[in-house]
């Protein structure tokens, strides 16, 4: 009897993880991320006040979690900022993003660290990204 309530609670404890578990979308593929066949838009420039913006679209990036891509707004030769067109409807996501972004933005590039428990997202926003810096040339 003794042995039975401490077994009964690391049965209960070691499935909840099981119950909670949300699994990914399949996309029919067995690599983690593969690019679509959409690729990067062509860069539209706007002026203003003396600065060229430059807003370019990323390739969409399927990924098993869902699409991902990005659209970069340059202001000359630097990244003003990073938008999400599609991202995956997953908490994880949702969560990484705004990291993404900010990390973007510090480095100027697509050379970013890969956010920790959204590893797929991040390695098909990284994917995006630079797939939309190529674009601009």
């Amino acid at each position: 009897m003794k042995r039975a309530i401490p077994v009964l609670v690391l049965s209960v404890a070691g499935l909840i993880p099981v119950w909670r578990y949300a699994p990914s979308h399949d996309t029919g593929s067995s690599s983690s991320v593969t690019e679509a066949a959409a690729p990067a838009s062509t860069p539209s420039a706007s002026s203003s006040g003396g600065t060229t913006s430059t807003v370019v679209s990323g390739s969409t990036i399927d990924t098993e979690k869902g699409p991902v891509q990005v659209e970069v707004t340059f202001d000359g030769d630097k990244i003003a900022s990073v938008r999400m067109l599609q991202q995956p409807d997953h908490p994880q996501t949702t969560a990484a993003v705004p990291q993404l972004i900010e990390e973007t933005l510090q480095a100027q590039g697509a050379d970013i660290d890969t956010v920790s428990g959204a590893t797929i997202t991040s390695d098909g926003y990284k994917e995006s990204l630079q797939a939309a810096i190529d674009a601009r040339g």
